[in-house]
Parts: C-alpha cells; structure tokens; sequence
C-alpha cells in the first residue's frame, strides 16, 4: 500500500510539472494545470490513479495550509479599513448571490442541502487568482480594486459559515437547528479561544523562538501552530480549514507575520497542488460529455448574473458606473473556497458525484476566462458604460472635442495622465505653455477635470482622436503609458500622419526597447532607469564642485550617445541575465592580454571583431594603469592590457576566443 501510494504521488507530481511549465506558457493561472492534471490521470479518464481516497489525507493539508495563508492576510486593520465595503457591499454580494443560486438549486430538483453547497460553492469568488490578476496589473489600488478586496474579505468570512454549516447538515436533518445551533457555539468558543490564545501566548512563544535564531526551529513552530489548530477543529467535529484559518488570524497580527508566510509557502504550494489535482479527479469525462451544455449555459450564466449583481449592488452603494462595472467583472466567478466546500460536501455525502462534477465543471470554466476579463475589465466597461460618461470627460464625438481644442496651436498632446504625465503637466502649466492630456481612466479624467486640469476622455490609438485632438497644430507629443504594445499603437497611428515637424517622445522604463520605438517613429525615448542614473550622476558631481557646464556638457553627451555609455554592466553572482520579456541584458566583461594571446601586438582595426555581434571596446587598461576611453582603431594593444568588452554575453565569448587565439 505505501509502495502504491508513492507511485500515486511520483506520477502527480511529475505531471504537475509538465502541466505547471506548460500553462505558465500559455499565461493561464497553476490552479488549472493541477485541475486539469486531476482530470487526466484520475480514475475516469487515463486511470493512473486507481484509489484517489488514499491522496485525499494528504490533499486535505493543502486545502490546511491555504486557509492558513489566507488568515495570514486577514488582518484587522485592514479590515477596519475597508469595514464599509466588507460589511456592505460583501455581505449583501454574499447573501444577494448565494440566495438566488440557493433558489435556483432548489428550482432544479436539488436538495436544500445540496443547493446551499452549490449556491455557496458559485457565490464565492477567487481570492487567489482575483488579486494575483490585480497585482499583475497594478489595480490593486484602484477604486474597484479596494471594493473587490473588501468583498473577498467577506466572503474568507462567509466561507467559514459554510464550513461550519456543512458538517451540521450532514446529520439525519431531524435536529438540524440544534446542530447547527452547537456548532456555531463550538466555532464562536473556538474563535474566542484562540484569539485570546494568538494575543497573550504565541508572541511570547515566537520570542523565544525567534531568540533561538533557528531557521529549523521557526519552521517546526509555525507548521505545529497551524496543524495543531487544524487538529482542534477536527477534534470538535469542525473543519480542518476552520483552525487553520483562525490560525492564521492570529499570526497575522505579529511582527513575524512575513517570515511566516515565507516559510510555509513552500509547504502551501505543494501541498495546495494536490488538493487542487484531487479536485480534478472529481471530474468525470462521460457526465461532461453527457451534460457539456450544462457546463456551457452554467459558465455563461455565473458570469454574467454575478457580474451584474455585483454591479448593480456596487452601484447602490454609491460607486460610480464604469468602478460598479469593473467591479462586477473581476467577481463574476467562482473560487477556490468553492472546491474546498464541495469536496467537503462530497465527503458527507452531501451532493451526489455527477453533481459535485458539474459543478466543478463550472467553476473550472469561469476560472479558465477569470485572467482575460481582469486584463480587458476596463475596456470592457468603457464599451458598456460609454454613453453614461459625463460629456466633460467622454465627449461623445470627435467634433466637440475638435471645437473645444480649436484654440490651441503649438501645444504639447500628453498621452497618460498618470503620475508621469501630471508632472509633465504641472511643469508645463509653471512655463504657461499649452497643452492637453488624455487618458482612458474615466475616474481619473473626472478627478483631474474637476480640479481644473485640460485632460480629456479617450483612446490615444485612435488616429480620429488624435486629429481632434489638433495634432496637426501640436508642436510635441508625449507618451508617458508604461506599455510597449500600447505605446506603440499610438506612434503607429501618428506615422500615417506625416508631421515631420512633430516631435514625439516616448517614455519607457529601461532600454530593452529604445530601437523598436525609434522604428516606429519616435523622435526621443526617455528610459526612466538610466535617466535617473543620470540624474544621480549630475548631482553627485556638482556636489563635489565640478563646473555645472562641464556636468551638463557630460550628461547631454550621454543623451545624445543613445546612453551608450550606460549600457552594460558588470554581473556579478545574483544579477539578473535576462529582462522583464527573456532578452539577454548587456554586460561588461574584462579580458586581460598575455605573451601568448593573439592580439598581443596588434592594431584595433586589424582585429576585426564579426561585425554582427555588435560588440563595443569601451575601455582599455594599460599596464601601467593608465585608462584610454573609447579607443581608436589605429590604437596597437601591447602585452598586459586589460580590454574592457561590453555586449551580450555569447557575443562577448565570441570576441574573447578572437582576441585571444585569432
């Protein structure tokens, strides 16, 4: 049986892998790959895994561990907070949602029971994928990004009634309100507890701990912390997940609250991915082919009605439209609590397989479309909200926006009204020149307008919105959008245009793209990396009382180089090889010139380094010390010279072997 058991595991373990590399490929979220992985080699499709039950002890550590992650970030203050979206817009999205997916169960043939799973398993969202997708695309802290961190604040809440309810409801339903009422005594007791015992106990147990300074020792801890909490639960006929999420709680108010979830994110991660492929596992491939319209209209169906629940509930709570909208499509799915609750349900017994099933089913497919609607949220808003934008910041065609920008001649066009281009702004207004700005985020236009500001509504890749924009008049065009494929969009539709007199900067973060940008028609791009290196640069001279002319004669020189005086670098054991997209990075690197080295004697240009590889001798090292900068080609290198090569590092290799044996 443990020999079984191990192949069990070796076999997941390997797929997950393989499944895990390749969805990352794809840009899909892990949890698919394991679900999927579940799927496949389970016991209804390939039959890999012949005994699923023996997997579902360890399987259960994971669902332990991601409770526990998730009461790490439970805090308190935080929930003070956001008390007003958590406790209001949560608690109505939770109970307006799981009611009418309760209705509907029931409606369907399903048992009261069976229904409150489902409708608790639907009405639940992501809390994993919803806020690594807001991260990915800084939106965490945008209006619709606080209020879906205030819902899924509530539904952490709501999910532990649930669990606590499950159990109850498990019985023969003859005492069911008496259950229910021990139960919800048991988890508040337990709550108490262990509150009490996170405040006055565990930070002296942790001080002691971290006085040890023991890595091993602090580890032991928290995974004893954390499984001994779960076993509490169980031992009062509660949800594991129950302890360890209240376990969490109260380690996510001390200071070593980091370094904890450091620690058991590795045990989380693993442990996690097993749960997720036993939640596979509960699919069967003849029900899906059997009911796949089920799954289709469900898909469809969940999407669309929690998106406009949670829209409409946001917006009677006093959000604006484009914000209630945006808020509803990053919420409109099911969540990982979802197969935490029906994998519980099925092992009460709760719902029957095929509906256990369908149900994953579903929520699988939200999941599958979760990462594309938080991606194109705002576009897809925009669409659907457009005619309900103030006319200040939505003009509703590019006629008043051409009669309103008709006053303007050499003006600056700033693409992104972000905090870029507000200081370009602000230092422009301080020149008194003009300019306007335009910015595709309703509620920042509506802020900047109402304080005054000449920003407007739209879409800079729009070549019509750039006409009304009086482009043909503008003396320069700035764009600050820190996206290649946006920023590209607005040179491409300014190309056509043919206004050689129109200068059109570009800012960027570093210089992975400087030449793609000037291919597409940029007259200057402004890496913000190396200008601040630049920025650095003058004023540590200055304050070393070097002439400012001289400073400003040497960084204007850099500029006017393309900074590459500033390309490469000299790596050492942790620098990073490879940029934010996986192109190789410049480096510097020194070859040093011996008595038997080729080149000993030899001319720079004689040397011919291949033309392709583009490397650049920017420094040599005599042996005496002295340093000759960017060298010329009738230079003779001599014996002991140090050649600084700076270029990708294949090509660096290419030109050592050259310069070393010819």
């Amino acid at each position: 049986m443990a020999d079984s058991l191990f192949n069990d595991v070796m076999i997941l373990l390997g797929a997950s892998v393989v499944a895990a590399a390749l969805f990352r490929r794809l840009h899909l979220p892990p949890v698919l790959a394991y679900l999927a992985v579940g799927f496949l080699v389970g016991p209804h499709l390939a039959g890999w895994i012949g005994r699923p039950e023996e997997l579902a002890f360890l399987s259960e550590f994971g669902l332990v561990f991601l409770l526990f992650s998730l009461g790490l970030e439970f805090s308190m203050p935080r929930m003070r907070a956001l008390k007003t979206t958590v406790f209001g817009l949560g608690a109505s999205q939770v109970v307006v949602c799981s009611g009418l997916f309760w209705a509907l169960g029931c409606a369907l043939g399903l048992t009261p029971a069976a229904a409150l799973v489902a409708a608790g398993a639907l009405g639940l969202s992501s809390t994993a994928i919803v806020t690594r997708e807001l991260a990915r695309w800084n939106e965490l802290d945008s209006p619709h990004g606080h209020a879906a961190v205030g819902v899924l604040l509530f539904q952490d809440l709501a999910a532990l009634l649930f669990l606590i309810l499950i159990p109850a409801m498990a019985g023969d339903g003859s005492q069911l309100l008496s259950d229910l009422g021990v139960m919800l005594a048991k988890g508040i007791g337990l709550v108490v507890v262990m509150m009490a015992i996170g405040k006055w106990v565990l930070p002296l147990v942790f001080q002691e701990v971290a006085r040890s300074r023991s890595e091993e020792l602090f580890v032991l801890t928290v995974l004893l912390v954390a499984l001994f909490s779960a076993w509490l639960t169980h031992s009062l006929h509660l949800s594991m997940a129950l302890g360890a999420f209240l376990a969490g709680m109260m380690l996510g108010e001390s200071h070593y609250r980091h370094q904890i979830e450091a620690d058991i994110r590795p045990f989380r991660d693993i442990l996690l991915g097993l749960f997720f492929v036993s939640v596979g596992m509960l699919l069967d491939p003849h029900v899906l082919l059997a009911q796949w319209y089920w799954v289709v209209i469900g898909v469809i169906c969940l999407l669309t009605t929690k998106a406009l629940l949670i829209t409409g509930l946001a917006r009677l709570s006093g959000r604006p439209l484009d914000s209630a909208m945006r808020t509803g499509l990053v919420l409109s799915q099911g969540g990982e609590f979802g197969f935490a609750l029906l994998a519980l349900a099925s092992q009460q017994q709760l719902m029957d397989t095929d509906t256990v099933g369908l149900v994953v089913a579903i929520i699988i497919g939200s999941l599958v479309v979760t990462p594309s609607l938080i991606r194109h949220n705002q576009h897809l808003s925009q669409r659907a909200c457009r005619s309900h934008t103030p006319t200040q910041e939505n003009p509703h065609t590019t006629a008043q926006l051409s009669e309103a920008t008709a006053p303007l001649h050499d003006h600056v066009i700033v693409c992104g009204f972000g905090r870029v281009g507000q200081t370009v702004g602000r230092f422009l207004t301080q020149e008194k020149l003009q300019w306007i700005a335009i910015d595709a985020d309703p509620i920042r236009v509506h802020e900047a307008a109402s304080a005054g500001e000449p920003v407007v509504f739209g879409d800079a890749q729009r070549q019509d919105i750039l006409r009304a924009l009086g482009i043909e008049r503008a003396r320069q065009v700035v764009i600050t959008v820190n996206q290649l494929p946006h920023a590209l969009a607005i040179l491409h539709a300014i190309q056509p245009l043919q206004l050689p007199e129109l200068k059109v900067l570009v800012r960027t973060q570093d210089d992975a793209d400087l030449d793609t940008y000037k291919a597409a028609g940029a007259t200057e791009v402004i890496p913000e990396v190396l200008e601040g290196s630049l920025m650095l640069v003058s004023h540590v001279l200055v304050n070393l009382e070097v002439p400012f002319r001289r400073v400003a004669r040497s960084i204007q020189k850099a500029r006017e180089a393309r900074y590459s005086l500033l390309h490469g670098y000299f790596h050492g054991q942790q620098s990073q090889l490879t940029d934010k997209r996986g192109n190789p990075l410049l480096r510097r690197h020194p070859v040093t010139l011996t008595e038997s080295t080729w080149a000993c004697e030899r001319r720079l240009d004689e040397i011919s380094l291949p033309e392709r590889s583009g490397i650049l001798i920017s420094r040599i090292v005599r042996a005496n010390g002295d340093c000759i900068e960017e060298p010329t080609g009738d230079l003779r290198l001599a014996c002991g010279d140090t050649l600084v090569l700076s270029g990708l590092a294949d090509h660096i290799e290419e030109a050592e072997a050259r310069l070393l044996s010819g």
